[in-house]
């Protein structure tokens, strides 16, 4: 089941949901719209390799915005900080940034009970856009859990996107290939 807006004010209030900063204007029927923060990141290698830490490098979104271009990805990350500590939160795009051809997220649009952080932001584009800090990007979704959660996000080991940052956060997929096997 999607929270309504009456039952995201209500986890806000329980403090099972957190948005910071929080603007009562950004709750919509059954969701809450996210912007886009002040930073974007590239990588900087030509090809990427899944098992070892991808460089990126990292720039302030200028004032006159910035523009995105085809066949390039960016890392974004939304100016909101958030937690969940009962719901499922799923990031969708804004229909009228869809409308513009920017996709938000590859595939990881879904996070999980316990997850403490920004949101980094996968984005690409089908023609070339200018974005702009704090323009909306994205809409947080809330389902319910059905049952209790044993390992919350913020408390699984294994978790590889705790550590809270306002910036990008590249891929952390090294940390879970296996690196082969001696033959």
């Amino acid at each position: 089941m999607i929270l309504s807006d009456t039952g995201i004010r209500e986890a806000i209030r329980r403090k099972e949901i957190v948005i910071r900063p929080y603007r009562p204007d950004c709750l919509g029927s059954n969701s809450y719209d996210v912007h886009l923060g002040p930073y974007l990141a590239v990588y900087t290698d030509g090809a990427l390799d899944a098992r070892r830490p991808g460089p990126i490098s990292e720039f302030l979104i200028p004032k006159e915005g910035f523009v995105l271009v085809p066949g390039q990805l960016y890392l974004g990350v939304t100016e909101e900080y958030t937690e969940t500590h009962r719901h499922v939160p799923f990031l969708e795009g804004k229909s009228s940034v869809g409308r513009l051809g920017i996709d938000i997220h590859s595939t990881a649009g879904k996070g999980d009970v316990g997850f403490c952080n920004y949101w980094t932001l996968e984005m690409s584009v089908k023609l070339p856009v200018r974005v702009y800090a704090g323009m909306p990007i994205g809409q947080l979704i809330y389902f319910e859990v059905a049952g209790e959660v044993q390992r919350p996000y913020d408390r699984k080991r294994s978790a590889k996107y705790r550590v809270v940052s306002s910036h990008p956060t590249p891929s952390q997929m090294f940390r879970n290939v296996p690196r082969g096997r001696r033959r």
